[in-house]
């Protein structure tokens, strides 16, 4: 056989090899695409299911569970407002706290330090991220609420509230934020900020005026995906916010969150397919239609103000 030919039968074989792995990834990767579609679909149908034996049983209306503020299951009150004010509340608390602290810290991250600082502090931050919750959780009860209660006095907050709950959360999420916004705010091209510099502008001018702006797609999908993750904290809330529902404002007072209150009846004596077991189920997919409308408006944000840059 003449070289010309070996040549050519290798070139084959190796491409027939290279197609053969190809079509074997892709095969791979498409299974695990349907495996997570075909979780995220039994999730919800079982959600739906349980949800729908909540509102069949006829002691609940839809009416009732969007509009009453009392969420009583002794006596069959089954308003969901309760639950969701305090969730919203220690999720506003949350983002107060991780907001300003996870773009300063982005912005400094991204514009002034280091790199050799950067390298060192990161990892900190993503430390911070993988603590588990429940610790976060104890450290809301015995620092944050004796240290809110030494301020606005021990008649003033409740052993169990909103507010430290909120600022453990925030505690909790900042890590998250502070590092995506940071990833947004490298990903400017290093172009526009030499430009701004050539005209006389100083670094904060440059990091308030031109990264910032150019980076708010990512900054604020940041902002979303951590408030999501607020939404949906269990252990926190669970041991910091309270386990009776109530229907206030005050951030001081005791108050049960949805996820909170999923926990409790969760790890309680409650009887299978009875009124209360199901109300998890239409709590649970009320939160994830609330994470789910918080995703689309992150990606509706995204592609709004996404800049491209050749």
């Amino acid at each position: 056989m003449k070289p010309g030919n070996k040549a050519g039968l290798f070139e084959k074989d190796l491409s027939k090899t290279l197609l053969i792995k190809e079509l074997l990834i892709k095969g791979l990767l498409n299974f695990f695409a349907v495996i997570s579609i075909s979780v995220t679909m039994g999730i919800v149908y079982i959600l739906s299911v349980e949800a729908f034996l909540f509102f069949s049983s006829g002691e609940v209306s839809l009416w009732e569970f969007f509009s009453s503020t009392e969420w009583q299951p002794v006596i069959n009150k089954f308003g969901i407002l309760p639950l969701l004010n305090s969730t919203l509340m220690t999720s506003l608390i949350a983002m107060l706290v991780a907001g300003p602290l996870g773009i300063f810290a982005a912005i400094y991250l991204s514009e002034y330090a280091s790199d050799n600082f950067k390298a060192r502090v990161k990892p900190i931050l993503e430390i911070l991220a993988g603590i588990p919750t429940i610790v976060y959780g104890y450290f809301a009860l015995t620092f944050i609420t004796p240290f809110l209660k030494n301020i606005f006095g021990h008649e003033v907050v409740d052993v169990y509230n909103t507010a430290a709950a909120g600022i453990a959360m925030g505690i909790l999420i900042f890590p998250m934020i502070a590092s995506m916004s940071e990833d947004a705010l490298s990903a400017v091209p290093s172009g526009l900020k030499q430009a701004a510099y050539g005209l006389g502008a100083t670094k904060l001018e440059v990091s308030t005026g031109i990264v910032v702006p150019a980076a708010v797609s990512g900054i604020m999908a940041a902002f979303i995906v951590g408030l999501s993750r607020a939404v949906g904290e269990t252990m926190i809330v669970a041991l910091a916010a309270g386990a009776g529902s109530n229907f206030t404002f005050n951030p001081f007072r005791s108050a049960e969150t949805m996820t909170g209150y999923i926990a409790r009846i969760s790890g309680g004596d409650i009887g299978y397919d009875t009124v209360d077991y199901n109300s998890i189920f239409a709590i649970g997919i009320f939160l994830f239609l609330i994470t789910l409308v918080l995703n689309i408006i992150s990606q509706k944000i995204i592609e709004r103000y996404r800049e491209i840059y050749d």
